[in-house]
């Protein structure tokens, strides 16, 4: 019965051990995360990100816009609907929910001021979190929340 409650053990140790060892992609080198939207607004877009939150154009054409953070750390891409360079895969549009970005900055209550002064519809107030975000969101042209946040530990 030992033996048996031994070898039970071992077995599950083993089993753990490869099913951990197994279900991620071991990161080698660089990961970036840029974010894509397809859908007809984009102008709208364009207008949003580089007029209110200042993102510069790093690539624009006919049917695709491709915007920068002021730092350059990150990207947002914008595809028309339906292009035929694309396939059908990266054709339907984004209908417009279940979507937010959250974008870190240093001082959320100058960024809250300077969109308020511009007019920018706030969709939630400025506010802290108990777990440290002093954060307030805002909604771009195609319906995707934007979480505009500065990250602080709880208490600070």
């Amino acid at each position: 019965m030992k033996q048996l409650l031994i070898s039970l053990i071992a077995i599950c140790i083993t089993a753990t051990v490869y099913s951990q060892s197994d279900s991620t992609i071991k990161n080698t080198g660089k990961m970036k995360l840029n974010a894509g939207v397809i859908t007809t607004k984009l102008s709208e877009s364009k207008e949003f990100y580089t007029r209110l939150l200042g993102f510069g154009v790093t690539f624009e054409n006919e049917f695709y816009i491709l915007l920068h953070t002021p730092n350059r750390e990150s990207e947002i891409s914008f595809l028309l609907p339906d292009h035929p360079s694309q396939q059908p895969f990266f054709q339907k549009p984004f209908l417009g929910q279940g979507m937010y970005l959250t974008i870190e900055v240093d001082d959320v209550d100058k960024i809250y001021g300077e969109l308020k002064k511009k007019g920018v519809i706030i969709k939630i107030e400025l506010r802290d979190e108990p777990w440290g975000d002093r954060h307030f969101a805002i909604e771009d042209p195609n319906g995707i929340g934007i979480d505009i946040v500065t990250y602080s530990p709880p208490g600070e």
